[in-house]
């Protein structure tokens, strides 16, 4: 094994060395979407965010079992089916399809398994019975209900008082329930609702029990990550932990894992602002570099708050790192005979031990992009000031050997680098609503100043264009390169 990995344990709220319960294995369980329409940017931080994980828990020599489930049963899916004429199942096919669209253009890796909650209804009803026989679970007219009382621990995991919730009117008031905090485990269907038989009568399940019934079923009665998003703690997963663990008697998940959400200009996204984004609709109007980017750079425990201004600094630092790794990859296929340098070898070194120093701690990417850009600087500093040599292509071919192995955790820095810093180009033209065939009719114009020696009207053209972020790279026979300052 290499060095150990430092989570930050949303059960105890501190950060713990990660020790897996079996030598070498990981099993890692992570509450997937509610497939009823396209997914908003903020669904996809947890994919992003947890291929990271289980890439880096790879790397340090474990072998992962990642489990990413689908709710394809919910009010949300049944009320869409009614307003489109269709059947939940049709609804819940059709919007994984897009979902699976959407996760394939991120380029990042499929989890081990993606369950769907129709496919283990046995196992839940199987699960619901065991709750039942143990006494931590009732039947009341059709539904069957968890007994919060009977789980002491309740609360553990969100540090709720049960207590509290009851004076703050948290709850429904409910008749058939024993206790208004107690939560569903089956509830009966209508005629006109899907449906499946049961010892209670037809009906489907309640949201919590699926996840339980499903990471059982798939992983064991004790896991070794539970993760998802924040909004998830409470109640889903404080609701997971009371009945997965008096149904086994043991601890369900050492670790939980949790990312934060994302934010628009500092306001949480909903319908009455307007602001929620599909995710496809950001990547369409951008890539999904620059989204994964964006998400990756902010740690996965604080709230990313996306603005222009983050876009805009984005795709600029994107440009800086291609722009390096480009002239790498220029360097590194030059005929010039490499030659190991002992000084090159050692920084390397040191990058990595600080790269890997920062991920170990508790996933710290703004601290191993830190590390990044000194390596961009200090690159940039060589490549400019000291002539092409031996020494500086190794110290090229270390360059890209680094972003290859730690852009591939991160899923980054994989894409065609000349092809890349062009499309980066271009969404900074677009962003200041410049058009490209604009900048090429002024270069044809200035090079028709030229030629006819009218050097007022072409330096004139020259600085028209440099205050707009446009450097021209001229020779004898004209401008023939063009680029966007950043």
């Amino acid at each position: 094994m290499k060095d150990s990995l430092k989570l930050f344990n949303s059960l105890g709220t501190k950060k713990e060395t990660f020790i897996s319960n079996e030598k070498g294995k990981v099993s890692m369980y992570v509450c997937g979407p509610t497939v009823y329409d396209l997914l908003h940017v903020g669904n996809f931080r947890g994919p992003i965010f947890f291929n990271f994980l289980r890439n880096w828990l790879e790397y340090l020599g474990y072998k992962v079992n990642y489990i990413y489930n689908y709710t394809d049963i919910d009010d949300k899916i049944i009320n869409k089916s009614k307003l489109e004429n269709k059947t939940t199942k049709e609804i819940s096919e059709k919007y994984i399809k897009e979902f699976e669209k959407d996760y394939k253009s991120l380029k990042i890796n499929l989890p081990s398994f993606s369950p769907k909650c129709t496919e283990h209804i046995d196992d839940i009803i199987s699960f619901i019975e065991e709750l039942i026989d143990k006494r931590f679970a009732y039947t009341s007219k059709g539904s069957v209900f968890f007994s919060i009382e009977k789980h002491r621990d309740y609360g553990k995991l969100s540090g709720k008082n049960t207590e509290d919730l009851l004076a703050g009117h948290r709850v429904k008031v409910n008749d058939d329930k024993k206790n208004p905090l107690d939560f569903v485990l089956w509830k009966p269907s209508s005629e006109d609702d899907p449906g499946w038989d049961s010892p209670w009568g037809i009906g489907r399940p309640g949201w919590h029990i699926e996840c339980s019934a499903m990471s059982k079923k798939l992983l064991g009665s004790k896991i070794d990550i539970h993760g998802g998003g924040v909004d998830l703690l409470f109640p889903h997963h404080e609701n997971e932990i009371a009945q997965s663990e008096s149904r086994s008697s043991t601890n369900f998940a050492n670790f939980w894992v949790h990312n934060n959400l994302i934010n628009f200009d500092n306001q949480k996204m909903s319908k009455s602002l307007g602001n929620i984004i599909k995710g496809r609709d950001f990547i369409n109007d951008y890539n999904s570099e620059i989204f994964k980017f964006l998400i990756l750079s902010v740690h996965y425990r604080s709230i990313l708050n996306f603005n222009k201004k983050l876009i805009n600094q984005t795709i600029i630092n994107l440009i800086k790192i291609y722009s390096a790794l480009s002239l790498a990859e220029n360097l590194s296929n030059s005929k010039i005979e490499v030659k190991e340098s002992k000084e090159y070898k050692n920084e390397f070194e040191s990058y990595s031990k600080k790269a890997s120093g920062f991920i170990n701690n508790d996933l710290n990417t703004p601290g191993f992009f830190s590390v990044v850009f000194d390596m961009v600087r200090k690159f940039n500093l060589e490549a400019v000031n000291k002539k092409p040599s031996g020494e500086l292509k190794y110290f090229s071919i270390c360059l890209l050997d680094f972003f290859n192995m730690y852009g591939g955790f991160l899923g980054l820095f994989q894409e065609p680098k000349k092809d890349f810093i062009l499309d980066l180009n271009l969404l900074i033209l677009k962003n200041k609503n410049i058009d490209v065939a604009d900048i090429e009719d002024a270069i044809e114009k200035r090079d028709n100043a030229r030629i006819q020696k009218d050097y007022t009207l072409s330096d004139k053209i020259r600085d028209k264009l440099n205050t707009e972020g446009i450097d021209l790279k001229d020779n004898p026979d004209g401008t023939t390169e063009w680029s966007v300052r950043v």
